[in-house]
């Protein structure tokens, strides 16, 4: 794996109706549909929205044998109207389902957690070798046949693993890890390769950005192993709506994108299918201007690991490194006054070459070290050092200093520097056209001379977009998280956009790596034809209700597909079980069953409302 310079991962190709997926081809872009497959003349016409706003694969959800054949008249609805863009089936549960729309779809999507194995239930049974050979026999047994129809009509599969619906078999064997979602997926492609079938695309997905990347990782690395390589689809699974579920798409997708890993991508948002199509361009497109740049002649540091990395061993500069939650640091572009300054959550704002003119109480300013040296009173004040700067590092007095650097610095100088003054917080920046490679180089280069300064990640934009904005930055930020290097975010953008949206966005990146947790984050599907009510009127009315309870983690999900497993790490689930029925999680555990769905959102009130009063009487 080169982590520094990009190059797109070689992989066969794969013929999906008339479009090809891996090798050379461009990554696809992809969407779901929401209605259900027994809606004949509703699917054709959200497809068809889906392909206007620049789809090249439309999935259709199949729940049951019924649907399933029904994707011939939807697919001869789409011919009719002058479109070839191919349909994909999502068959969870049913082999049989499988088997039909194999006759009818360009692409079948199948899930390893429920295709043969019975629904995921948290039992606990320990397999002896003989068992768990027999259960995959099982597996061949009933996948076989299906590959062979797919042979038969040219029809493509897509092996998709979800974290949330691991079979209980594989959980009991391997735990709730990445090495078990690997395997959930290898069962699957070994019986292909087994049997000849190539024609497969893969995909690992969570709602835990972490996992979902280093699963993803983990399987390239083990495929490539068994001489396997096969084109992967991303995604991040139940990811949300509006902003927080477009950053946290564009972590976990960039951070593989960037690394030349994907074919096709669908980003899972809980809005109209056709409004996921220009996030997933926009990702695309961007992490695309990084092939053909200049080579980085970068060395890996050996004790890096980039399938289980953890986090980089720092000292602690004041509230930076160490095993403190990465730093904020806000720009400013005028003279704050205290009243504009007062409601940052940043831990750090940058003034430059001014003072704030009235200090607010247990905020810290950083200013140009000139502005520092001579300012009269140095409370709350960190200096920030310029390379050229840097041999006057010395002579200001503070706990805390400030040293921009890049890669490309000589190194002689700079690692004299920062192992002379451990009060130096690094602040990594890059304009090189793969700044994802260049900033690695630098801390890479780093560990590699055994320097222990935390590292503060500084990303420049010249954007007026807000969206692309947050696209555009969490794609940037999100390997350099997982990789574990990140000690503090820096966002600046030349533009129009305000800079309480730039700071929000800075902890919006955080809290989708995983890495510091800012608000209540909602774990919320998509939706689609199995979704048992109205999703985002839901989500809408949860939302307004919890906004305001910090670190809360709530699940809403359209039904059990992948809801108890997706909700593992959330507090509260909220989940689909019959029509106009809904039960309520707390954790894995299933607390309240078929609530009228008019009663059910006030009941998820209230056992949060209760838990917490709980809490707060036993503190």
């Amino acid at each position: 794996m080169d982590l520094f310079n990009y190059h797109r991962r070689e992989t066969s190709v794969v013929h999906v109706g008339q479009i090809d997926m891996g090798g050379d081809n461009p990554v696809r872009i992809q969407s779901m549909t929401t209605t259900s497959t027994d809606d004949t003349e509703g699917s054709i016409t959200q497809a068809e929205r889906i392909i206007k706003a620049g789809g090249e694969l439309v999935r259709l959800t199949t729940q049951g044998i019924r649907e399933a054949e029904n994707l011939k008249n939807i697919s001869a609805g789409l011919r009719h109207d002058g479109f070839a863009t191919p349909l994909v089936a999502d068959v969870h549960f049913n082999p049989r389902v499988a088997d039909v729309a194999a006759l009818y779809a360009e692409k079948v999507r199948i899930n390893p957690g429920n295709y043969v194995d019975p629904a995921r239930k948290f039992i606990k049974h320990e397999y002896t070798d003989e068992e768990y050979a027999e259960e995959l026999k099982k597996i061949e047994e009933r996948l076989v046949p299906f590959l062979d129809i797919c042979k038969e009509h040219h029809t493509a599969i897509r092996i998709g693993v979800n974290h949330g619906s691991l079979s209980d078999r594989i959980r009991n064997r391997y735990g709730d890890t990445p090495e078990g979602i690997v395997e959930s997926c290898m069962e699957f492609l070994r019986i292909c390769k087994k049997h000849d079938f190539n024609n497969v695309v893969i995909s690992i997905k969570s709602s835990n950005t972490v996992v979902m990347v280093r699963s993803v990782r983990l399987l390239v690395e083990t495929m490539e192993r068994e001489d396997m390589h096969h084109p992967l689809h991303l995604g991040v699974t139940e990811a949300g709506e509006g902003e927080d579920g477009r950053i946290k798409s564009a972590v976990g997708i960039g951070a593989l994108l960037a690394d030349g890993i994907g074919d096709t991508i669908r980003v899972s948002l809980t809005e109209e299918p056709e409004a996921e199509i220009p996030v997933a361009r926009h990702l695309v497109d961007y992490i695309g201007h990084k092939a053909g740049h200049q080579l980085i002649p970068a060395e890996t540091y050996g004790g890096f690991d980039w399938l289980r990395p953890e986090r980089r061993y720092t000292k602690v500069v004041e509230n930076i490194g160490g095993q403190c939650v990465p730093v904020v640091i806000a720009s400013k572009n005028k003279t704050v006054a205290a009243e504009e300054n007062r409601d940052s959550k940043a831990d750090y704002i940058y003034l430059g070459p001014q003072l704030p003119k009235e200090r607010v109480k247990g905020q810290r300013y950083i200013v140009d070290y000139q502005c520092y040296t001579e300012a009269a009173d140095k409370s709350q004040l960190y200096p920030i050092f310029p390379v050229t700067a840097m041999p006057l590092i010395g002579m200001a007095e503070t706990k805390l200093k400030f040293l921009v650097l890049q890669f490309g610095t000589p190194a002689e100088e700079y690692l004299a520097c920062l192992k002379a003054h451990p009060e130096i917080v690094v602040v990594c920046m890059s304009n090189h056209q793969n700044r994802l490679g260049a900033q690695r180089a630098l801390v890479h280069e780093m560990m590699v001379a055994g320097v222990e300064n935390p590292v503060v990640f500084a990303q420049m934009y010249r954007l007026n977009d807000k969206e692309e904005f947050q696209l555009e930055s969490a794609a940037d930020m999100g390997a350099l998280m997982m990789d574990g290097l990140c000690d503090g975010i820096w966002l600046m953008n030349d533009g129009n956009v305000a800079e309480a949206d730039i700071e929000d966005t800075a902890f919006g990146i955080l809290q989708a790596g995983r890495l510091r947790t800012s608000k209540t984050e909602y774990i919320s599907c998509p939706g689609c034809g199995r979704t048992l009510y109205d999703l985002r009127d839901t989500i809408r009315r949860i939302h307004e209700a919890t906004k305001d309870m910090k670190g809360l983690k709530i699940g809403i999900m359209g039904c059990i597909v992948n809801g108890p497993g997706e909700m593992a790490d959330a507090d509260y689930g909220y989940v689909g079980a019959g029509p106009g029925k809904i039960s309520l999680y707390k954790g894995k555990e299933c607390v309240e069953h078929n609530i009228p769905e008019c009663e059910a959102v006030e009941h998820l009130l209230k056992l949060i409302k209760d838990d917490r009063s709980d809490d707060s009487n036993h503190q």
